[in-house]
């Protein structure tokens, strides 16, 4: 092969392994790359393109360090993280969540990637990799991991559209300028209706049975907090099921909540309506090991809207 094509397709891989939180791999493909650049005396912007993998390979040096420095243990083993999957998930998607839920972000992100090729659980595992992404590393390989569904094939126009109303009121509300690009033909269509100056009315698609919830505010009947609204952020949902990571440090808000516990008066936010509805307490775990230990996770199935 070319050495011009081993480069590119060395720093391909580097990034396909970036994007997917397999810091380690995508360093090795990086560091790859750049001894063969330092190979080839000819190249015009031989400089410029080792400063940007040097950038590349400190980028994720410092993401690595994020993780293994921060608060709880290292991940589980292979058999721990297999055990969290059976105890806590029915089907593949929800055993992906389930290890999302306990801070094994990296093999989320590996099984939730799998299941991309599944047009059935597509958009939900692209939804859950943005979460994960958000929390194993930042906003920033979020909206790097949406441009680069933009920029494939991957997704149908309204199955990218569906991603792209989930995360861009996520940056609006952190107060981060970044629109993300429309998906071509919503694109066509709102010019469209710009260059016409009117209104094109169609049979709208079949709602979701679940609008997409990035935060509840669930209203206290007993206990501590009786009387008060208090709104908390949700970090995976898979359909009716919402979980949501309370950190230690805020244990007394939940403390009078226990399993099959009814939430009649819970507000709903989602990116495009509020409304109100009811759920049960399907668990309240505590995290034994990784990223989040201490933290709980509460999850909530939604019985009513």
């Amino acid at each position: 092969m070319d050495i011009n094509l081993q480069i590119k397709s060395l720093l391909s891989e580097a990034e396909l392994y970036r994007s997917q939180g397999l810091f380690s791999e995508a360093k090795d493909k990086y560091h790859a790359a750049s001894a063969m650049i330092h190979k080839i005396d000819r190249l015009k912007n031989k400089d410029s393109l080792l400063k940007a993998i040097s950038g590349k390979i400190q980028s994720l040096e410092e993401k690595t360090a994020k993780v293994e420095t921060g608060p709880g243990s290292p991940e589980l083993s292979k058999k721990g993280q297999n055990l969290i999957k059976s105890l806590f998930g029915e089907n593949d998607m929800q055993q992906a969540v389930a290890l999302a839920k306990f801070g094994q972000f990296e093999r989320a992100i590996v099984e939730l990637t799998a299941l991309l090729k599944d047009d059935v659980y597509r958009v939900d595992a692209g939804k859950n990799i943005i979460r994960c992404k958000m929390a194993i590393a930042s906003v920033d390989d979020a909206i790097d991991q949406y441009n680069q569904w933009y920029s494939g094939d991957l997704f149908t126009v309204s199955q990218l559209e569906t991603i792209r109303t989930y995360l861009q009121p996520i940056l609006d509300k952190k107060g981060i300028d970044k629109p993300l690009p429309v998906p071509v033909n919503e694109r066509a269509e709102l010019n469209a209706t710009a260059d016409s100056g009117g209104i094109e009315f169609s049979m709208p698609e079949p709602e979701e049975e679940i609008l997409d919830i990035s935060s509840i505010g669930i209203t206290f009947t007993s206990g501590s907090q009786k009387g008060k609204m208090v709104e908390f952020d949700v970090n995976f949902q898979s359909g009716k099921m919402l979980s949501l990571i309370i950190s230690k440090n805020d244990k007394g808000l939940i403390d009078d909540l226990k399993d099959g516990d009814e939430l009649e008066e819970i507000q709903f936010y989602s990116p495009i309506a509020m409304f109100k509805g009811m759920a049960v307490i399907a668990s309240k775990t505590q995290i034994k090991t990784g990223p989040k230990q201490g933290d709980f996770c509460l999850d909530l199935k939604i019985t009513s809207t």
